[in-house]
C-alpha cells in the first residue's frame, strides 16, 4: 500500500502540519504516520540546544505514540486521524541502524505518511512531496540532495515575488540552491494554519491509486 514522504528545506516550514492536514483530510486511508529526527553529539539538531531527542544510547530508538492530547508532533498525528504514530529519534547519519525496526513498522502498516527527507536514501515513496519557503533561508543538505526526487512542491504564499500557483519566487532568501530539478513539477501555494487545501489532498488521493512500496535494496545504497 502507499508510502508518502513529506519533507521540506528545513524547520518550522510547516511539514507537521501538512502530514496532519493530510491524514485528516484523507481519513479513509487509514495511516500511520512517522516523525524521523536526527540529532547530534547530545543537542538537539534543531537549535543547538540540549532537548529530549537524544536517546539514552545516543545511537537510535523508536517510539510509538498513544497520547492522543495533540500536544506533541506525533500526538498530532493521532489527533488528526492517524491509526498508529511514530517518532524515530537517531543520531545524525545513523538512521541505517534505525531501519530494519521502521521497515517492520511499514510492512504491517496499511498505508504510511513520514515526515523526513533522509528517509529517501532507504525507500522509494509513491509520493514525495517537498515544503519550501521562499522567506526563510536555511535549506538542509538533505533536502537539496533529495530534490529533484519531489513529485509536487509545496510552496509557502507570500504578498510579493510569486505569481500564481505554479511559479516560484524570482528572489528566495536561500542562497546558491539551484530550483531546477523541480522546474517542471506541480506547485501548490500553502499558508498558515492549515498548510494544507483541498487541491493538495485531492492531488494526493489521485496520485496514490496505484502506489506500492518499493524498498531500495541495502547492497545498492
Amino acid at each position: 500500500m502507499p508510502i508518502v514522504v513529506i519533507g521540506g528545506h528545513t524547520r518550522s516550514v510547516g511539514k507537521t502540519s501538512v502530514v496532519a492536514g493530510l491524514i485528516a483530510a484523507l481519513r479513509d486511508f487509514r495511516w500511520t504516520a512517522l516523525k524521523i529526527t536526527q540529532y547530534g553529539h547530545g543537542v538537539c539538531s534543531a537549535n543547538g540546544q540540549p532537548c529530549d531527542c537524544a536517546t539514552g544510547d545516543h545511537s537510535w530508538a523508536v517510539t510509538e505514540e498513544k497520547d492522543r492530547s495533540g500536544e506533541s508532533d506525533t500526538s498530532r498525528f493521532l489527533a488528526a486521524g492517524a491509526e498508529h504514530s511514530w517518532w524515530v529519534r537517531t543520531q545524525q547519519g545513523r538512521l541505517a541502524e534505525a531501519m530494519p525496526r521502521v521497515r517492520a513498522i511499514l510492512a504491517a502498516a496499511e498505508n504510511t505518511i513520514i515526515e523526513s527527507n533522509s528517509i529517501l536514501r532507504f525507500l522509494k515513496p509513491d509520493l514525495y512531496l517537498t515544503v519550501l519557503d521562499p522567506a526563510t533561508e536555511d535549506f538542509k543538505s538533505s533536502a537539496q540532495q533529495f530534490l529533484d526526487r519531489a513529485d509536487a512542491v509545496l510552496l509557502h504564499k507570500h504578498d510579493s515575488g510569486v505569481s500564481g500557483g505554479n511559479a516560484f519566487p524570482s528572489v528566495p532568501a536561500w542562497k546558491h540552491v539551484s530550483l531546477k530539478p523541480v522546474a517542471n513539477r506541480p506547485v501548490f501555494e500553502i499558508q498558515p494554519p492549515s498548510y494544507l487545501s483541498p487541491e493538495v489532498a485531492g492531488f494526493v488521493r489521485a496520485r496514490l491509486s496505484a502506489g506500492r512500496r518499493n524498498f531500495i535494496p541495502e547492497e545498492t545504497r
